[in-house]
């Protein structure tokens, strides 16, 4: 995917993304909105605004950046996304001015950084955003190297009458990089959605907050506050400031 950028995914999925991943845990609005505490918050790829609608419907001032126009412009057209200020850019350098009491990336998209420099990099970023008391949330899986197989992971997801889709992906260990096809076959043509990810291992983001000044909170397994455990497939990680 020589031609891959970091607008790519968003670009090439605008149009179903939703249709995908539309609909949204209630306890996370409920711990977002309790961690904001009131203040203003910024969602880091705030994309179709999955979160960031209901999050404002609580009465949490929202900012939101993205590297996508079409994604943005999704969030447009919902009613009261024309309310959100959103900037159009790379999430490694918050483009925005203030400071915010929440500042959160959720569903993996921190992942979307494709390199550990600009993880480290969105870390510092947040860290000068980030009000005295305020926190940073991130929602991820965690990294699980058993499910490729000689390098890849390819598995038929879904078979209808209409439609049948494939995840494909090929695996780099030693960068961290998943290159990844969703193909979606129909009797009217084949739809390609490329997406990569550098993912990250929860103590790396450990060490990545310690360098930008931030140190962990808390850490669950999930929004309904479960333990994170070794049996834990993704992590609710909180940072705050390093007093």
């Amino acid at each position: 995917m020589e031609t891959y950028t970091a607008a790519t995914y968003g670009e090439r999925c605008a149009d179903v993304y939703d249709n995908w991943h539309g609909a949204y845990d209630e306890a996370a609005i409920k711990m977002l909105v309790e961690l904001a505490c009131g203040g203003p918050a910024l969602e880091l790829g705030i994309g179709t605004g999955r979160i960031a609608l209901p999050l404002m419907a609580c009465g949490i001032k929202v900012h939101g950046i993205d590297t996508s126009p079409a994604m943005v412009a999704r969030l447009r057209a919902k009613p009261g996304g024309d309310h959100i200020p959103v900037t159009v850019g790379s999430f490694a350098d918050i483009g925005v001015e203030g400071k915010f009491s929440l500042i959160f990336v959720v569903f993996n998209t921190l992942f979307l950084l494709l390199s550990q420099e600009e993880q480290v990099r969105c870390f510092y970023s947040v860290a000068r955003h980030l009000a005295t008391d305020g926190v940073f949330l991130i929602e991820a899986f965690v990294p699980d190297v058993t499910r490729y197989s000689g390098g890849q992971a390819n598995k038929v997801t879904a078979v209808t009458t209409d439609q049948i889709t494939l995840d494909m992906s090929r695996h780099d260990p030693v960068q961290q990089r998943v290159t990844g096809q969703k193909v979606v076959i129909t009797d009217g043509g084949i739809r390609l959605y490329p997406i990569q990810i550098r993912y990250a291992w929860p103590s790396e983001l450990d060490l990545m907050a310690q360098l930008a000044g931030l140190r962990l909170r808390h850490r669950w397994g999930g929004w309904q506050r479960e333990p994170f455990t070794s049996e834990s497939v993704k992590h609710i990680s909180v940072y705050e400031r390093v007093a």
